[in-house]
C-alpha cells in the first residue's frame, strides 16, 4: 500500500471508530450498555454442536463468541459467531428474536462479542446452524478488524497484536493449542514415571548452569544486585542433595543475548534431574518422552517440518562429537595431541577462534561448522571435550572428555544433559577455570556459587540430568518457522525507539 492510499484510508478508519463509539454511547444512554453485563451461560462451542448434530438438533443451546460476519436481508440475517473452537452459523429472524432485538442487532459491528441462544438446525445449503431466539451484545468492539490480517506482509504487527493475530487467523490458535497440549503431555509422562514438579528462584544471586550473559536488576528492600536465571540447574541439584530423587521444572529463563529465529532472550526451558543414573538413562528417556509427546499431540510419531520427515519410531543415532566431526569435516581429533595443532587445523579450515581456546573448544567449533546441520533424524551428539563442559562428570577412560550428550533434530540442538559432575573437589577447580575465562573477558563464563559448592559437600549421589528446550520442540512439532510463532508475546523491540 502506498503512503497516498494509508493517508486515504486513515479517515475512513477514525470515522468508523467514531462510529461504533456513537453507537456505544447509544446503547449506554438507552439502558443497554454492555459492558455492566457480568457472565453468560455459555453452554455449547461450535465444533462441540457440530460433532454432536445428531443429538441436538432440534434442541435449545447457547453460545458465546466473536461475530466474524454479518449478512443483513430485510426481516432475517444470517451472522458466523466465531469462539475458542472455531465458528458456527447463526440464522437471525425478526420474528423469533422480536422487533427490538433484531434492531439492535442489525446494529451490530464485525468484531463484537454476543451470545446467541437457538434451536440447532441445518439450513437448505446444509449447513448447521443456530436459529436464534435471542441475541445478546455482551462487548462492544470500538475497533476494526483487519480484512485478511493474515495477508499482512508486516509480520511485526502480527507478534505485537497477537490477540488479533489469534482472532483472524485459526491456525495461530492452532499452534497454541497444541502448545499447551505438548506441556500437558510432558508434566503426564514425568509424572507417570515417578518424578516431582518444583519451582525453584527466578531471582539469583549467581547466575549459573549455562554458558550465557545474564539480565542484571537492583533489588531495593536489600539494596543488592541480582541477575534474572539463565537456567534451573543448580538449584535443582540442590534438590537431589536433599533427597528428592526425581525433580522437574518447566520454566522461564533469561539470556541477555540477540533475537533470530531459534533464540528468544527470554524463553522455556525444562531441567530434570534423577538420582542413580547417567547421561545413558537421560538418553533412554528422552527418546521414551519425545514419542510419547508425539503420538499424545499429532497421533503419530513421525513428525513433518518444512516438508522434511524426522522418524521417531526408529532408535535414535549415537555418536561421538569426534565421531562427528570426523565423519561431516574429514578431521579425526583423536589424533590431535596439542592446542597447537587444533589452532593449525582452524587456520587450515578457516575457523575462527579466539587465543584462550584449547583444543576441546576446537573440536566444539569444527562439530558447529561442519557437523550440526547434517543432524535431521533424532540424534545423540555424545562424549563432549571437557574445557566446554563445567558441570559433568569426566569419562573415567578418558578424562579429556565428559559424559554429556546434546540432541539433535532438524540440524537444531534440541536437549543438553550430563552425568552431573558429583565431585566437590573436581567441580572448585572447574569453576576456577571457568573464573579465568571471565577475567579474560569471556562474558558467558561461570563464577564459583559457593552454596552449590556446600551442597555437593554435603554429597550428592550420581545424577542424570538433561535441559530441553521447549520452545524449539514447539516449534518442530507445530511446524512453525520461527520461534515467534510458538511464544504468544515474543521479545519486540520498543515501537518509541
Amino acid at each position: 500500500m502506498s503512503q497516498q492510499q494509508k493517508q486515504a484510508q486513515e479517515p475512513d478508519l477514525n470515522q468508523l471508530r467514531k462510529v461504533r463509539r456513537e453507537k456505544l454511547a447509544d446503547l449506554q444512554e438507552n439502558g443497554k450498555d454492555p459492558f455492566i453485563i457480568t457472565k453468560y451461560d455459555q453452554q455449547y462451542h461450535s465444533q462441540e454442536i457440530k460433532r454432536n448434530y445428531g443429538e441436538l438438533e432440534g434442541k435449545q443451546v447457547s453460545i458465546a463468541g466473536r461475530m466474524m460476519s454479518k449478512r443483513v436481508m430485510g426481516k432475517a440475517s444470517f451472522c458466523n459467531v466465531q469462539d475458542l473452537q472455531g465458528n458456527i452459523q447463526s440464522y437471525v429472524a425478526r420474528d423469533s428474536v422480536g422487533e427490538e432485538v433484531y434492531r439492535d442487532f442489525k446494529k451490530l459491528d464485525v468484531g463484537d462479542v454476543i451470545g446467541i441462544e437457538g434451536e440447532v438446525f441445518t439450513t437448505k445449503t446444509g449447513e448447521i446452524s443456530i436459529h436464534a431466539s435471542n441475541v445478546t451484545l455482551l462487548s462492544k468492539s470500538l475497533q476494526i478488524l483487519p480484512e485478511k490480517f493474515h495477508g499482512l506482509t508486516n509480520t511485526d504487527l502480527r507478534y505485537r497484536q497477537r490477540y488479533v493475530d489469534l482472532i483472524m487467523n485459526p491456525e495461530v490458535k492452532d499452534t497454541f493449542i497444541k502448545r499447551s497440549k505438548i506441556l500437558s503431555a510432558i508434566r503426564k509422562y514425568l509424572d507417570g514415571q515417578g518424578f516431582m514438579e518444583v519451582e525453584t528462584p527466578m531471582l539469583v544471586q549467581n547466575a549459573g548452569g549455562a554458558a550465557a550473559r545474564p539480565f542484571e536488576t537492583h533489588f531495593n528492600a536489600l539494596d543488592e544486585d541480582l541477575k534474572l536465571r539463565i537456567s534451573l540447574e543448580l538449584y535443582l541439584k540442590r534438590l537431589i542433595v536433599g533427597g528428592m530423587e526425581r525433580v522437574y521444572e518447566i520454566g522461564r529463563v533469561f539470556r541477555n543475548e540477540g533475537l533470530d529465529t531459534r533464540h528468544n532472550p527470554e524463553f522455556t526451558l525444562m531441567e530434570l534431574y534423577q538420582a542413580y543414573t547417567d547421561y545413558y538413562g537421560m538418553m533412554d528417556l528422552t527418546e521414551n518422552l519425545y514419542r510419547y509427546v508425539a503420538q499424545e499431540v499429532l497421533g503419530t510419531m513421525k513428525i513433518v517440518y518444512n516438508g522434511v520427515e524426522m522418524d521417531l519410531e526408529k532408535p535414535f543415532e549415537r555418536i561421538t562429537m569426534v565421531e562427528a566431526v570426523k565423519k561431516y569435516a574429514g578431521v579425526d581429533f583423536t589424533n590431535v595431541k596439542t592446542d597447537a595443532e587444533a589452532k593449525a587445523l582452524a587456520d587450515e579450515h578457516h575457523i575462527e577462534y579466539e587465543d584462550r581456546h584449547k583444543k576441546g573448544d576446537i573440536l566444539s567449533l569444527f562439530f558447529e561448522e561442519y557437523a550440526e546441520e547434517h543432524l535431521i533424524q533424532p540424534t545423540f551428539v555424545m562424549d563432549h571435550p571437557i574445557e566446554i563442559s563445567p558441570l559433568t562428570k569426566k569419562k573415567p577412560d578418558n578424562p579429556d572428555y565428559v559424559e554429556r550428550f546434546e540432541f539433535f533434530m532438524n540440524g537444531w540442538e534440541m536437549a543438553n544433559a550430563y552425568s552431573e559432575l558429583n565431585d566437590p573437589i573436581d567441580q572448585r577447580e572447574r569453576f576456577r577455570a571457568q573464573e579465568e575465562l571471565l577475567a579474560q573477558g569471556d562474558e558467558e563464563a561461570n563464577t564459583t556459587d559457593e552454596d552449590f559448592m556446600n551442597a555437593l559437600e554435603i554429597g550428592m549421589p550420581p545424577t542424570g540430568g538433561i535441559g530441553y528446550g521447549i520452545d524449539r520442540m514447539c516449534m518442530l512439532l507445530t511446524d512453525s518457522a520461527a520461534i515467534r510463532d510458538v511464544l504468544l508475546f515474543p521479545t519486540m523491540k520498543s515501537l518509541d525507539k
